[in-house]
């Protein structure tokens, strides 16, 4: 069931910001597979101002980035025949997945696995590039996001989002235990650092509020569970533990009956009123993902108008686009703001 977040806005919102931040979601993931260190040197090129990682913890609590604990959509494991008795079946948030889980591998384990392409079919550029990278530790990709902030004399963050916390804490891997380690090791712990912490679910980031003084972003999705997060009484409530929100972009630009962008709800000013910033995920080139009046031509495979989507979430107030294609919307923010 798709729930809209209040209801339609009257005029335009003003930004927080006095230049929305542009991110890149698993970095360039809509030209590299996804995660890879690859993918988040190219968003970085493209001069991004964050690039967005997601992390799990193999069974020996190191955390590396993927999006999901199962492994067989993005890496070989499958192919590797000494790890065919790992394949098993689980129950992750009342969701049953069979597959490969990283919490099932040691670090050493994981480091045999090489990435690939989840929509080989839809980004075949992208899966040109399949099997050349392993899988990142969030402590290289720290390392990594310093080294090229140094050369490229410029700041780059980091908006890390933590996976399924509940189902790790469950099994003895708590997420936060060693992120909170490996940030204050790069001494990323402080006020000056360019980290923020994310998830959907509210108790770990209420748990991380209590240690850390990094932002914290409640993430939203679309449904019945986050729906009373999207009313004034809900945001109301995260401000009490959250620096800002990243809703799915579907709750702040509602589709029409069409499938064409409708009027904008007035999530992002009942935000703002609260000084809660607007994170908004996630925006992709291909016309599958865009409204129908953006597309252009009938192959959902082909690039639409994704330019006009990002423009019309800033107008919106967006303080922030979080992106598959981060060149798409880079160029679009300059041609804003120029």
């Amino acid at each position: 069931m798709s729930v809209t977040c209040q209801q339609p806005a009257l005029d335009r919102t003003p930004s927080l910001v006095i230049t929305p931040a542009i991110v890149a979601h698993r970095g360039a993931s809509g030209h590299r597979p996804e995660h890879t260190l690859s993918a988040y040197r190219a968003a970085i090129r493209m001069g991004v101002d964050d690039i967005e990682i997601d992390l799990v913890s193999t069974r020996d609590g190191v955390l590396v980035a993927r999006h999901e604990p199962e492994l067989s959509g993005t890496t070989d494991v499958a192919e590797h025949l000494e790890l065919a008795d790992r394949r098993g079946t689980k129950t992750i948030e009342r969701r049953v997945v069979t597959g490969w889980f990283a919490e099932d591998f040691t670090l050493a384990e994981i480091k045999t696995l090489t990435a690939r392409e989840r929509r080989p079919a839809m980004r075949p550029a992208s899966a040109a590039h399949d099997g050349r990278e392993g899988i990142a530790t969030l402590t290289e990709i720290l390392t990594m996001v310093h080294a090229e902030s140094m050369r490229r004399r410029r700041s780059v963050g980091v908006m890390i989002e933590l996976k399924h916390a509940a189902y790790f804490d469950s099994i003895g891997l708590p997420l936060d235990v060693p992120l909170l380690a490996a940030l204050r090791r790069h001494d990323l712990d402080g006020p000056m650092a360019r980290i923020s912490l994310m998830a959907f679910e509210p108790q770990i980031l209420q748990r991380l509020a209590l240690r850390t003084r990094l932002p914290i972003i409640q993430l939203l999705a679309v449904g019945d569970s986050h729906a009373v997060l999207c009313t004034p009484a809900g945001l109301a409530r995260i401000d009490e533990y959250a620096d800002g929100i990243g809703p799915h972009k579907s709750l702040v630009l509602p589709r029409d009956a069409s499938g064409a962008i409708g009027d904008p709800s007035t999530l992002v000013r009942d935000a703002h009123r609260l000084w809660l910033t607007v994170h908004v995920w996630t925006v992709r080139a291909e016309n599958r993902f865009l409204p129908s009046n953006l597309r252009r031509g009938l192959d959902l495979d082909a690039y639409g108008d994704m330019a006009g989507e990002v423009r019309a979430l800033l107008d919106v107030g967006a303080d922030g686009v979080i992106t598959d294609h981060p060149d798409l919307a880079v160029s679009a923010v300059r041609e804003l703001v120029s």
